[in-house]
């Protein structure tokens, strides 16, 4: 079907920053989001170190990410009853000791049983920063043309994120201490996480008040379309996994461990800068043709990771990667708001969050037993397998992320009618 433009310009980046309130909850929510990109590659760093296996390392990032990913839509969820506030605090207090027990534990030389035990908590109460303020966006700009501008800001700052996060992480346990970037980690969630908190007044509307206003509440997850998209979150996830052990296995094999936050670091800016450009493009392309064509070239690009054999061809091929990651992650993200209703914004956010911390906890466990016995090059066959399978699930499950209406503003009769492209 032709999609539907309301117009040849999209709203600008400059636009939505001067939304009444915005900058109030971005600055410590941008603080506040930053340990979710350090977690992985600091317990792969540290465990590492301390155990000399990749394999046992990828093991116990993989029961955080586990944990997050199941625990993160519970906590969506009682965002979207009890408010981000009430669940925030507590959940930064718990994890910061987690993270702190996780660090003692592993620099006594505790056993791999122990480190495990700790993994659970730490990633449980991963802060969903980033869900939370792509709730606050959707509760400002419900139904307005600047929302997709808001999926496509929040996007770039994920990836913003993912580049400054692993290379902080990395320079500072290559740099100073094994264990510095998960202290550093645990410092920002307690700092950064209280301070987004302590911001009341941009809070989404939640409980009685949030049902009232979208209808009777109903699990995300009993959408069929969101159900599709967390398995392409989770091939998504798979490539992040993928990328950090394997990075990790390939520059330790060369001799040059420093190189590693570089190499990601290029992949994550390739990430960075697609979303950008999504920002500032209006597309007359449907969403749900950008997100197939869109991942179908991140699948390409992943499968060609494991043929590279040098520093310069696998930074290229990581900025390709990166660049075909942030179209498929705006247009999921924009394609799930018009899939759900808003009493379940939080909870569809931290299902999509939570898929691709599982998927990356998948890869990171695969990837560090294959780089453990046949080398970096059989780990990068992970991303590989993740995104196949996931383009193949969004080619035949296609039809079920269609819009569940044709404008949500007209059809509860506020404000003006917002066409939306639906192919």
């Amino acid at each position: 079907m032709a999609s539907t433009v309301i117009s040849d310009k999209r709203p600008g980046y400059g636009q939505l920053l001067r939304t009444p309130g915005a900058l109030s909850f971005l600055l410590p929510g941008f603080a506040a989001r930053q340990p979710f990109a350090m977690l992985t590659i600091g317990i792969v760093l540290l465990v590492q170190h301390t155990t000399g296996s990749f394999g046992s390392a990828g093991a116990v990032a993989a029961v955080t990410g586990v944990s997050m990913a199941l625990f993160a839509p519970q906590s969506g969820k009682l965002a979207d009853r009890y408010g981000q506030r009430a669940v925030l605090i507590p959940g930064v207090l718990v994890h910061t000791a987690s993270v702190v027990l996780l660090v003692v534990l592993a620099l006594a030389g505790a056993p791999l049983w122990a480190l495990f035990l700790a993994a659970v908590p730490a990633g449980a109460s991963v802060p969903q920063v980033g869900p939370m303020v792509r709730a606050r966006w959707a509760a400002k700009l419900d139904g307005k043309p600047l929302m997709p501008t808001a999926a496509a800001f929040e996007s770039v700052t994920d990836e913003f994120t993912f580049v400054v996060g692993p290379v902080l992480a990395t320079a500072l346990c290559t740099g100073i201490h094994p264990a510095a970037g998960l202290i550093a980690e645990a410092a920002l969630t307690l700092v950064g996480g209280l301070f987004f908190a302590a911001q009341r007044a941009t809070q989404p509307p939640f409980g009685i008040s949030a049902a009232t206003a979208a209808g009777p509440r109903r699990s995300a997850l009993s959408i069929p379309g969101v159900r599709v998209l967390i398995v392409a979150f989770l091939g998504i996830g798979s490539v992040f996994g993928g990328m950090q052990v394997s990075l990790t296995a390939f520059t330790e094999e060369i001799g040059n461990p420093g190189a590693n936050g570089l190499l990601y670091g290029v992949f994550a800016a390739g990430n960075m800068l697609a979303g950008i450009a999504m920002g500032a493009v209006a597309w007359k392309t449907g969403p749900r043709r950008r997100l197939i064509l869109g991942y179908a070239g991140l699948t390409i690009a992943a499968s060609l990771l494991w043929t590279a054999h040098s520093v310069l061809l696998l930074g290229a091929l990581g900025l390709v990667v990166g660049l075909c990651i942030a179209p498929a992650l705006i247009t999921g993200y924009t394609i799930v708001e018009t899939l759900i209703p808003a009493s379940s914004r939080t909870e569809a956010f931290t299902w999509l969050t939570g898929a691709v911390a599982l998927g990356q906890a998948a890869a990171v466990t695969v990837a560090g037993r294959l780089a453990d016995s046949q080398g970096s090059s059989a780990g990068f066959l992970v991303p590989m397998a993740g995104t196949v399978l996931a383009l193949a699930t969004l080619l035949a499950l296609r039809s079920r992320l269609r819009p569940r209406e044709t404008s949500r503003v007209a059809a509860r009769g506020i404000g003006h009618r917002v066409p939306v492209a639906v192919d």
